[in-house]
């Protein structure tokens, strides 16, 4: 899901999730507090900003002028968990809802029509929230994806069991032509786009655990210089530090948003 409309580029330029599909495209940020929460990330990541065309409580995150997240202040408003949302293309996100109710997910918002495109957000059978996004993408959007410094992973009860849960909703695997290509490496499934490895998905995940690091979710990664400066500003901007390691750090902003802060490629 992108917050905002598409440049509008030449028409060779324009992709659309019926092309790329099944792959992490956006991450989006549910807050409560706009202006804290554009303060919180320009200070931690550096990030500006833009406005969003989907109103005034939407913004666009910018690294080096390169659109790489969304901030929907709405969390109040809408009676939504605040939370890091990774946002996969699907063909259609009518078809990707059903699909994931017929096979015991939950279907929380949506599907809502957000020009240019659908998005819906869902909830696998453990409780992790996704969402899926039908239409158009960034404009260049090889650029984006290869600039954009994100990176997801799922952590969840059986990785098998969610591989094969999102494969039948997002096509990976599939026949189609330009699908996502699942492998298990080390003990986690690993899904590549196109050569390239865009989420994990790792086993371990309790559903009962009170603490939300432990159960099942998916956790958004930025990859950043300095991992211990990233965190000391979390904590100077009212954030907290949920775990450290030399080349990784898991934040929670100052909203109760959780996120991970790695030094080491992505890909």
């Amino acid at each position: 899901m992108n917050h905002d409309s598409p440049h509008t580029p030449p028409a060779t330029e324009v992709v659309s999730t019926h092309s790329v599909f099944g792959a992490p495209c956006w991450v989006s940020l549910t807050s409560r507090d706009l202006e804290a929460t554009q303060e919180f990330y320009s200070a931690v990541l550096g990030w500006r900003w833009r406005k969003a065309k989907l109103g005034e409580h939407f913004r666009v995150a910018l690294v080096d002028d390169v659109p790489v997240a969304g901030i929907a202040a709405v969390a109040a408003m809408w009676q939504m968990a605040v939370a890091w949302t990774p946002y996969f293309a699907v063909p259609s996100a009518d078809d990707a809802a059903s699909r994931a109710r017929e096979r015991g997910g939950t279907v929380a918002v949506g599907p809502l029509s957000l020009p240019p495109g659908r998005a819906a957000l869902l909830a696998d059978r453990d409780g992790a929230t996704f969402g899926v996004w039908e239409g158009e993408l960034v404009g260049n959007w090889e650029n984006w994806r290869q600039a954009a410094p994100a990176f997801v992973r799922l952590h969840t009860r059986d990785a098998f069991d969610a591989a094969i849960f999102y494969g039948e909703i997002l096509d990976w695997a599939s026949d189609r032509p330009g699908c996502c290509e699942v492998h298990y490496e080390g003990g986690e499934v690993v899904l590549r786009s196109r050569g390239d490895i865009v989420a994990r998905i790792e086993s371990g995940a309790l559903e009962a655990a009170p603490d939300p690091t432990i159960r099942p979710h998916w956790q958004v990664h930025f990859s950043v210089p300095d991992v211990a400066a990233c965190a000391r500003e979390a904590e100077r901007h009212g954030g907290a530090v949920l775990g450290k390691a030399v080349d990784e750090a898991v934040l929670r902003d100052a909203d109760g948003a959780q996120f991970t802060v790695t030094s080491r490629p992505l890909r």
